[in-house]
């Protein structure tokens, strides 16, 4: 018994698996191999509800919670890392846009992102401050009602895909820190716009790239919140995507686990299936103990944040754990399957895909920071 998964969530999550299993699953390693994102299928989950479920049906969600985007994602997961970035970008830029954008301009976006027919990426790294977060180079000057960008963001997800994107830049003084940070919603066919792509090793159909501003100019209604007041709103936003990436990387790790035991019951070797030897086991339980604690983490993360709790030093802890477990999770079930999971297959690719979660949004030292902090008080842990 769950104590975060009624009955209602358990259904919503069945008929998310049952979706993933017959329309993602089947696509996955030749997305992989094309390192192009399949439309198509997000127009199909959107037409289902499964993008941004959480968010207000004013704004073209469904009005769940956060839980029910949470099963929602971990189905698509199980499935497809990399297409399962569709609801992670939605759920952390639709969250944003729709508490900080007017509506008058984020509305129509809303409405286009939960339908799968755009998709939004997250522009706050630059290539000298990945976990120095708030230390931004790129501009955005006001000038004559308009906003001017300009400036380069790195290693952002799906750079050459997305159709617009929340963009992070200084608007204040050079030394001005987090106050100084703006948040732009900026479509990414405007002049002075380029992107390149990156030859990633996993994740490879979201892919990441770089964002290149030349003058810019963005429409000032496009401000997302105040002016300067950017860096608090991203902030916020990781504390609800952090949980939602530790489901994302368990169920890749749940997945791995289901078909190393169904290997490991079959395979037989000196007379006896591999299950009976404890060398093979134990590895396999330890990692069902495991993913499943890290799962009811995350769990109730979400739980917190649908009830408007604290939950940010549980986020950490789900940033900096999962990621890892599911990495170490994987490799053991590829070591199960000997030469045959070290081939080029969905193993290997499992494993590729969720290594990348260990870099990207918020290294595991920065999430461990946090969570001393939220323990001992910022004055007792300084930067």
């Amino acid at each position: 018994m769950n104590p975060y998964i009624d009955e209602d969530l358990s259904a919503l999550s069945e008929h998310a698996g049952r979706f993933a299993d017959g329309r993602i699953a089947p696509g996955c390693q030749e997305r992989d191999r094309t390192r192009v994102l399949d439309r198509g299928l997000m127009r199909e989950m959107g037409a289902m509800g499964f993008i941004a479920p959480e968010l207000p049906e004013a704004c073209g969600g469904q009005g769940m919670g956060c839980l029910a985007a949470g099963v929602i994602h971990e189905a698509v997961a199980r499935a497809d890392l990399s297409m399962s970035y569709v609801n992670l970008l939605a759920s952390l830029n639709g969250q944003i846009l729709a508490q900080h954008g007017r509506p008058d301009v984020a509305r129509p976006w809303l409405a286009r992102l939960t339908q799968g027919e755009a998709l939004l990426a997250i522009a706050l790294t630059e290539p000298r401050g990945g976990s120095d977060a708030a230390n931004l180079q790129l501009r955005v000057e006001r000038v004559d009602g308009h906003y001017v960008l300009n400036g380069e963001k790195a290693s952002i997800s799906a750079a050459d895909q997305a159709d617009a994107a929340v963009v992070f830049g200084r608007s204040g003084a050079a030394d001005s820190g987090a106050r100084g940070v703006t948040a732009v919603l900026v479509p990414l066919d405007l002049p002075g716009v380029t992107r390149n792509r990156y030859d990633c090793h996993g994740q490879r159909a979201i892919g990441r790239g770089s964002l290149f501003f030349e003058n810019v100019c963005v429409p000032a209604d496009h401000v997302l919140g105040e002016e300067g007041g950017g860096f608090a709103q991203v902030m916020q936003g990781f504390d609800y995507s952090r949980a939602l990436i530790g489901l994302q990387v368990l169920a890749v790790a749940r997945a791995a686990l289901d078909e190393a035991w169904d290997y490991a019951t079959q395979r037989e070797a000196f007379g006896k299936p591999l299950s009976a030897f404890q060398g093979v086991s134990h590895p396999l339980a330890e990692g069902d103990t495991q993913v499943e604690a890290a799962r009811l983490l995350c769990l109730q993360t979400l739980w917190l944040k649908d009830r408007g709790q604290p939950h940010g030093s549980q986020a950490a802890m789900c940033k900096w754990w999962a990621p890892k477990l599911a990495y170490d999770v994987v490799h053991q079930c590829l070591l199960t399957f000997g030469h045959g999971g070290y081939d080029r297959g969905v193993m290997e690719q499992r494993l590729r895909d969720v290594l990348g979660f260990q870099i990207g949004d918020g290294t595991a030292q920065i999430m461990k920071l946090i969570i001393a902090r939220h323990r001992a008080g910022r004055g007792a842990v300084p930067a």
